[in-house]
């Protein structure tokens, strides 16, 4: 399986606060069957963290994966808010392709969703909607993310709000946009070895209730798959 959105780097975010921590994601996520993680901490208009600073975090992580004998390959990434994607999303896109994850705000939908959604197709970029499930607005009035899927965007739901983990409100959400057939991508965010933990198979085993066994798996391997680098597979 393949993980698109994971906060394993190192004392980066506030994700894993130190490389310990990130050791021990990488063993719970090989456990689960995940062979690759897309890094993806936090980005903000402040652009502190630059994209040479989380590939350099990467190579580093990959190294001591290596040395150890850690059968997980990570690939650089981020996920960009949404009132810093305009000027910052060509910089950080997934595994250095085109596509990218974006963050909106948890309280509410920006009143230009839309139209950064038609910015972004118009330039190349193809946005992944990061855990819309948990977003206020659309947890209530999940219709409004149609709009923003025909226009070309993407939607990442985490697995434990599929799992119930993050509540009933994102639980049900999440079913919904299952049956819905508006997921495209199902990922940890996981923040450390207990904070929503990396693991991604006990949410594909409920994915399978509304999708099938091959649309739950793609949402882990196929789909994720088209954002690495081409002629990449999995073991």
């Amino acid at each position: 399986m393949i993980d698109i959105h994971c906060h394993i780097l190192p004392g980066i975010d506030d994700g894993a606060p130190d490389l310990k921590a990130s050791l021990a994601m990488a063993d719970m996520a090989v456990a689960d069957g995940i062979q690759v993680i897309i890094a993806t901490p936090h980005v903000d208009a402040s652009g502190y963290l630059s994209m040479a600073m989380i590939n350099t975090a990467v190579e580093q992580l990959n190294s001591v994966l290596r040395q150890r004998g850690v059968d997980l390959v990570i690939f650089p990434g981020a996920e960009v808010q949404s009132h810093a994607a305009i000027r910052l999303a060509d910089q950080y896109c997934l595994a250095a392709g085109s596509f990218f994850l974006l963050e909106f705000p948890h309280s509410h939908l920006p009143a230009d969703a839309l139209d950064l959604v038609y910015t972004f197709v118009d330039k190349g970029l193809t946005p992944i909607i990061a855990h819309p499930e948990r977003n206020r607005e659309i947890n209530m009035e999940p219709e409004k993310l149609t709009g923003l899927v025909e226009a070309g965007a993407r939607v990442q739901i985490t697995a434990g709000s599929l799992t119930g983990e993050l509540g009933a409100n994102a639980r049900i959400c999440a079913q919904l946009l299952l049956k819905r057939n508006m997921v495209h991508f199902m990922a940890t965010d996981s923040h450390s070895p207990n904070f929503r933990k990396p693991i991604l198979s006990r949410a594909v085993k409920q994915a399978k209730k509304y999708l099938g066994r091959e649309g739950a798996l793609a949402l882990v391997r196929e789909s994720p798959l088209a954002i690495l680098p081409e002629g990449y597979s999995l073991l």
